[in-house]
């Protein structure tokens, strides 16, 4: 097995007990970077030279006797959305392609810190606002399972970019499935941290509006269940600039062994696979000894609809004069598209959102208490035709309908883990799990016994 071939924490554990030097780790990464992103087009900024300076730095470390962190010597990429200092936060958009990051993110700090290695930035769609990666600047990042399907957006570099073995581990930001999705469509997993679990901070540029304050996080994408959990621990030191950070322990009390399974949430009409797969899951889980019950879960379509409301109020403030700016084809379509279901933007219907959110939020906790774990799908179809959103007007309603759990889930400001299961002909599939506030360690658990650690993909165009 070659190093790119390798998890997370296989290389960090050969970094520290100098088997391996950080540098020969990093170099792996580069060499497959070179070998098959010309395909993917995953990564878009590339800085081989400032990568093997800082594996450099950590093999001096070691050398000297100094403690290095959990992910010394892994190659990690991270997303074009937050500040890294001297690069571009392009975000996909071409009006920010000269705006240089005069300081790292807190979650970009807090990866540094523990000692992994950024080998390049990677691709989103413009202004992160599709479950598919495509935009005017950086171009269109192909899935290196199936180029015919989408590597899900908005986080769909990192995703490509952890399957084909670019990078143990990808970082990436989820305000309405933007981890969960990738993950889902490259069969790989991801992990949503509750609100706070990771802070985040880009300095470049003005602070977000309530929706995003209260809904987006970054977290980790990644082949195994052990690199997400190595990668929130590396990820998660509080940080003051974001002003939702928290220091909450990573393993919270014991709870009741019960999981709630719920194929059909909301009226949700899911592909007959993918509840196959979730009833997989659920005798898995349950030979585990987790007691596993069938039962309906609290409202997610009302969660969906406030989120949208919530999410277009908050772009109409101010996004979509740059919409109309960039005029990026597709993020035009799609932002009328969406704009179109959530036509009303008074104060009063954000306050009444506001209030929803308080009464779901509740209803969500209260369900949890009783049923700590949720097992569900992670959308309702397998993963989508490349661009499929960019056709019909009811091929776009569709995806709405099917992403109703990406998009509602973050609403309540849960956690949420997509854990890939296998392929259906040549899609991968996979499940959703859900848990209370700060409890990933549930979640991980969990993903434990389901998922297994996913074999590097080659890309086959």
């Amino acid at each position: 097995m070659k190093l790119w071939e390798e998890t997370a924490q296989s290389i960090a554990s050969k970094v520290q007990v100098r088997a391996i030097t950080a540098t020969e780790a990093v170099q792996s990464s580069l060499d497959r970077l070179a070998d098959v992103n010309s395909s993917l087009n995953a990564v878009v900024d590339r800085f081989d030279q400032e990568a093997l300076e800082a594996a450099h730095k950590i093999d001096l470390k070691l050398e000297a006797g100094e403690e290095v962190g959990v992910l010394s010597g892994v190659p990690i990429t991270v997303k074009v959305n937050v500040d890294q200092i001297g690069r571009a936060t392009t975000n996909g958009v071409r009006l920010q392609k000269d705006l240089i990051a005069k300081t790292d993110n807190p979650v970009v700090k807090n990866l540094r810190n523990a000692g992994a290695v950024i080998i390049g930035r990677t691709n989103t769609p413009a202004f992160s606002l599709r479950w598919f990666t495509r935009n005017s600047l950086h171009g269109h990042t192909k899935n290196p399972v199936n180029e015919q399907i989408t590597p899900g957006g908005s986080s769909g570099g990192a995703a490509a970019s952890v399957a084909a073995g670019i990078g143990a581990i990808g970082h990436g930001t989820d305000i309405a499935g933007s981890i969960r999705y990738p993950a889902y469509a490259c069969g790989v997993h991801g992990l949503r941290p509750t609100l706070g679990r990771v802070p985040a901070y880009n300095a470049s540029a003005q602070d977000r509006f309530i929706g995003a304050q209260l809904t987006a996080v970054s977290g980790p994408i990644a082949r195994s269940i052990g690199d997400l959990r190595i990668a929130l621990k590396a990820m998660s030191p509080v940080d003051a600039r974001d002003p939702w950070s928290i220091n909450m322990p990573l393993e919270g009390v014991s709870v009741p062994r019960k999981v709630a399974v719920c194929a059909s949430p909301d009226g949700l009409n899911p592909d007959p696979q993918i509840t196959e797969e979730i009833l997989r899951a659920a005798d898995k889980l349950e030979a585990a000894g987790w007691a596993v019950a069938n039962v309906d879960l609290p409202p997610l379509r009302t969660a969906m609809d406030n989120q949208l409301m919530l999410w277009m109020a908050e772009m109409h403030q101010g996004a979509s004069a740059l919409v109309a700016l960039e005029k990026d084809p597709d993020a035009s379509l799609v932002y009328d598209r969406i704009s179109a279901r959530c036509p009303q933007y008074s104060v009063d219907n954000l306050m009444k959102v506001l209030q929803t959110r308080a009464l779901l939020t509740r209803q969500w906790r209260v369900f949890l208490e009783t049923y700590p774990l949720v097992l569900c799908p992670v959308s309702g179809q397998l993963p989508f035709d490349d661009l499929k959103d960019l056709e019909s007007q009811l091929d776009f309603d569709a995806i709405i309908e099917a992403q109703m759990l990406q998009i509602g889930l973050p609403f309540m400001g849960l956690p949420c883990l997509s854990v890939a299961t296998g392929y259906s002909s040549d899609r991968p599939v996979g499940v959703q799990l859900v848990a209370g506030p700060f409890r990933e360690d549930i979640l991980l658990a969990a993903g434990d016994i389901i998922g297994q650690t996913i074999p590097v993909v080659t890309p086959k165009f």
